[in-house]
């Protein structure tokens, strides 16, 4: 019988009560971790040891717990998601720290990302900039045979890479300024390749850089930490093409500022 070799691992947690109460670090050493756990199963692991001492279990997201969802955002050893690249939290593997380890754990951190306790921060911030144009509204039919809208596999793969942003915010907490300009952009670009997206093309740029702005986000100032941590590995490219898409529909509506 083959015995799996355990850690043990110490780990610096953010405890905040709410948004309103002042948060602190508070050290703990968790025990036989096993290097097959998630770093999400770890923290259960954790916490069930919390619970039966009858203390406060540690409240963080998570929902899908296989990269799909974007639930489960968390800033590990200083990093969004953690030092695996193209990784989140919750497919993050314990095999990536070493026995006697000690990692930070602390929330996604931005103005528009207020904590709601611990390591759970409000993100609807990026529900409002969807609420202004993230989605097609004009009626387009049922979808059509193959053939009569050619689309190029070079446009379609561009819209899908782009499409693939599962709105976790890691690129939010990665940013020197906290901006939300990789999540917009993609949001925007995954429309901008396609013929669906052409009606409703100028006013979703307009519309939801606009929200953006008004949510509290900084401004991209091009450090490409944001397309770093992205667990979709989503390109800084299609901010470029936010910003193209922006400028000429501000231009058309009359309302640019340089």
């Amino acid at each position: 019988m083959i015995t799996m070799k355990t850690m043990t691992i110490n780990l610096n947690v953010w405890r905040q009560e709410n948004s309103d109460a002042p948060g602190k670090m508070v050290p703990y050493t968790v025990e036989d971790v096993s290097p097959d756990m998630s770093f999400l199963e770890m923290l259960d692991h954790l916490n069930e040891s919390l619970m039966k001492k009858g203390e406060t279990p540690i409240e963080f997201d998570s929902d899908c717990r296989e990269g799909i969802c974007g639930a489960c955002g968390l800033v590990i050893a200083g990093i969004a998601h953690g030092p695996k690249r193209a990784c989140t939290s919750c497919e993050l593997r314990m095999r990536q720290f070493r026995d006697g380890d000690t990692i930070t754990v602390e929330p996604f951190r931005a103005k528009a990302f207020p904590v709601i306790k611990d390591l759970v921060v409000d993100r609807s911030a990026f529900d409002r900039i969807m609420e202004k144009g993230g989605y097609i509204s004009v009626h387009t039919g049922s979808a059509p045979d193959a053939n009569t809208m050619p689309i190029s596999k070079e446009v379609a793969e561009k819209a899908m890479d782009a499409a693939t942003c599962i709105g976790c915010g890691a690129c939010v907490a990665a940013c020197p300024n906290a901006s939300a300009s990789l999540f917009t952009s993609a949001k925007i670009a995954q429309y901008v390749y396609l013929p669906q997206g052409a009606p409703e093309r100028k006013r979703r740029a307009l519309s939801m850089v606009q929200q953006m702005d008004v949510e509290g986000f900084g401004y991209c100032s091009n450090h490409g930490e944001c397309e770093a941590v992205c667990p979709k590995e989503i390109s800084i490219k299609n901010i470029a093409l936010m910003r193209r898409e922006y400028v000429k529909a501000a231009l058309d509506a009359g309302c640019f500022q340089p």
